[in-house]
């Protein structure tokens, strides 16, 4: 029976490619059958800090996994946190998930998805650990920039894709982190409560959207509770939403160490659990990985009876569903390492995420050719940023500096180059600080403005532990390391000014109004530099729109407008006091001004929405609205606008947002182009969570369909009934 099963895994595995699922699943259970009860739970849990056991008695192999969902990482050694020291498991950096969303370009996802599963693939990892659709609630959040914004709607179409691109390479996408996990403080125990309202409206989309639509193969658990329940091992939201409303059928993995009971991870849908008691921070024992909760504690209560085998063998079949896709398919392709293609993958992602915030008197682009000093300043010019930030930390075989870029770009110009500050090195879990003097580092830099020309300042925040950074937050909106005061100094001796801003998440600008040019660059990965330099010098002409809402101050936004319960959190509780206003919602509702709305991005060009049509104003609750749409570039640059079309109920029976983005498309055009685009909206995507039903309600009556370029730039309305 042994070898049949062996040949039968090989078999079968090219089955699946063929759609042959119900010989698959038959095949499954026949598996199943052969295992004895210590192997099935041995499937269950790590046997190493990136790996579950397979059973080779049988033929069924190993799982193995790697950190994303920016690149592959580095190899890390069998127990523990230290790098392997390979020579040979270098990446690609792409860039951020923010710089992704900010494309607005679900085509590029896809792009992204099929790159990185490629090396993926090529490292022989089984599933990887991306991407991230948590929810951008607050700006202080350290691992904002692992994620896709502020919208739901906009994580949604812009997860699927990249998921579907890393599957197309037998390896497993692993949406994370389900979920509420949207702080890094106290994220290991904080207790989120959150309306049914806002958690299936704000918080869940993203993930039903990648299991609905994007067919994802494993989903992440996350650290925190929700109503007093581990997210990992959650009755809700794994046995009733995940696997029960939305049919998921793939594998729920822990997040490394969010095992509690053994009772609750059997019984509440956790299928792998990954880095309990070897996980870096919680003590280890001798042969931790057999004191797992779901190892020897769970084979206890399974041989007494006190939990059905019909358990174990439900997280079996998962497992092996999933080893199925990948590791036991056959026909899946071999990977590619590292290459131009996917460099120029990246590149492209960077250039079209790039935002472009002022851009006063056409201050920029730059001209390539000039000659004039151009000073550089900041820290961030010259700092890797692949470096740092937690699990999503990079070993990258190349990663261009702006500073690199720059120089090569502008060849004939003459480059000054100053620190200005300094952060410190990068150490997970504290700050270290630089041991170079602030003052020194302040006046090199004052005086190296004074001589120039033109003045790129290139700051932000990095990937330091309370910045862009897992396991912490940001303390503040404010730019850290004093770059608020030396910009001051800086543009008080020189007027020709721009800022660079590299980071993950909206920082104040107290400097904004003194600026000439302000860039939104985020972390664009190995080509950071490149795709800088492309979009100052005008050899790509920017199209990124903000994912997320800069607010002028810290307590405009929604999360920060109440007391500290609403966050941090007391240190056990956290209530959710903006409920379903995040965001823009929160901004539009309020009429709170932003510092920059989000869909919000200059071009070189100019954009004219000239109209906007649909061919009836009535509708059923299951029709399409078509909206016909002429755009026309008026400028002489070729560029390209995304189109935004948000929803608003005029007379709801609830509270509802000013607006709610329900559709866009980028649009490019040549200059003085025109195109007539189309874009659909599914009337029943008006529906809102109605708490008294326990489901989704659509009302009948008159809705405004707001056609702009941001949340707060709408140029055409629309007004439709729904009968």
């Amino acid at each position: 029976m042994k070898y049949f099963l062996i040949l039968s895994l090989l078999f079968f595995g090219a089955v699946v490619s063929a759609q042959n699922l119900d010989k698959v699943e038959n095949q499954i259970d026949e598996i199943i059958k052969e295992l004895t009860l210590e192997e099935k739970v041995k499937m269950c849990h790590a046997q190493s800090k990136f790996s579950s056991p397979g059973v080779e008695r049988l033929g069924i192999p190993e799982i193995w996994m790697s950190d994303g969902p920016h690149g592959v990482r580095a190899e890390i050694e069998w127990d523990s946190w230290s790098y392997a020291g390979w020579t040979n498991d270098s990446c690609t950096a792409f860039p951020a998930l923010t710089c992704l969303a900010a494309t607005f370009n679900p085509e590029l996802a896809r792009k992204y998805g099929v790159a990185i599963g490629e090396e993926a693939r090529y490292r022989k990892k089984d599933i990887l650990l991306g991407p991230g659709v948590n929810i951008y609630r607050t700006p202080l959040n350290g691992r904002n920039f692992e994620y896709m914004g502020e919208d739901p709607y906009l994580a949604s179409v812009m997860c699927v894709p990249y998921i579907q691109g890393v599957q197309t390479n037998g390896v497993a996408a692993c949406v994370k982190h389900y979920a509420l996990n949207n702080q890094e403080v106290w994220r290991d125990h904080i207790n989120v409560k959150v309306s049914d309202r806002a958690l299936h409206e704000i918080y869940l989309p993203a993930f039903k959207a990648a299991v609905k639509e994007g067919k994802v193969w494993s989903i992440m658990g996350a650290y925190n509770k929700y109503n007093g329940q581990h997210t990992s091992h959650h009755k809700v939201l794994i046995n009733d939403i995940l696997k029960g409303d939305w049919g998921f059928d793939g594998v729920v993995v822990t997040d490394w160490g969010s095992a509690h009971d053994t009772q609750e991870a059997a019984l509440n849908g956790l299928d792998i659990e990954m880095g309990t008691g070897t996980d870096g921070l919680t003590s280890s024992k001798e042969n931790a990985y057999d004191y797992y909760y779901l190892a020897k504690p769970f084979l206890e209560l399974l041989k007494n009876g006190e939990i059905d085998e019909s358990v174990v063998d439900d997280k079996v079949r998962r497992i092996l569903r999933l080893m199925y896709r990948t590791n036991m398919n056959q026909t899946r392709p071999l990977g590619r390492k590292a290459n131009q293609q996917h460099f120029d993958v990246a590149r492209e992602v960077a250039q079209e995420g790039v935002v472009l915030l002022k851009n006063k008197n056409s201050f920029f682009p730059l001209n390539p050719e000039t000659t004039q000093t151009i000073a550089v300043i900041g820290e961030n010019a010259t700092r890797m940023m692949t470096i740092g930030g937690g699990s999503s930390e990079l070993k990258t075989v190349h990663e261009i500096s702006p500073l690199e870029g720059i120089k090569k770009r502008f060849a004939n110009a003459t480059i000054t180059h100053a620190m200005g500050y300094s952060s410190g090195p990068s150490a997970y879990g504290r700050v270290i600080p630089s041991h170079l003097s602030q003052d020194s580092l302040k006046r090199a830099a004052i005086a190296t403005a004074r001589q120039a020309d033109i003045v790129l300042f290139v700051g932000g925040l990095n990937k330091n532990h309370e910045q862009d950074c897992e396991n912490g937050d940001r303390t503040g909106l404010n730019l850290p390391f004093g770059q608020d005061a030396l910009l001051d100094e800086i543009m008080a001796v020189n007027n020709n000014v721009a800022v660079v801003l590299v980071s993950g998440n909206a920082v104040a600008m107290p400097w904004k109004t003194k600026a000439q040019a302000i860039v939104q660059a985020w972390y664009l990965g190995s080509e950071t530099g490149h795709a800088i330099a492309d979009v100052l010098s005008g050899d790509v002409n920017p199209s990124g729109k903000l994912p997320m809402t800069f607010p002028v101050k810290l307590e405009d936004n929604g999360a920060h407008a109440f007391d500290p319960l609403s966050y941090p959190g007391d240190g056990v509780d956290q209530v959710y006091k903006e409920d379903i206003l995040v965001g823009y919602r929160w901004h539009d509702t309020k009429k709170i001004k932003p510092l920059y709305a989000f869909g919000y991005g200059l071009s070189y060009t100019s954009f004219k929405i000239n109209s906007a049509t649909t061919v009836s104003n009535s509708f059923k609750a299951d029709d399409v609205v078509k909206i016909k749409v002429s755009v026309s570039n008026t400028g002489d640059v070729d560029g390209a606008e995304v189109v935004q079309v948000y929803v608003k109920d005029v007379k709801s029976s609830v509270m509802r947002p000013a607006k709610e983005l329900k559709a866009f498309k980028k649009v490019k055009l040549a200059a003085g182009e025109t195109k007539k685009i189309e874009l659909e909206l599914p009337v029943n995507s008006f529906v809102f969570y109605d708490e008294s039903i326990n489901d989704w309600k659509l009302e009948k009556g008159a809705y405004h369909l707001l056609v702009g370029t941001a949340s707060n730039q709408i140029k055409k309305t629309l007004k439709i009934e729904v009968q």
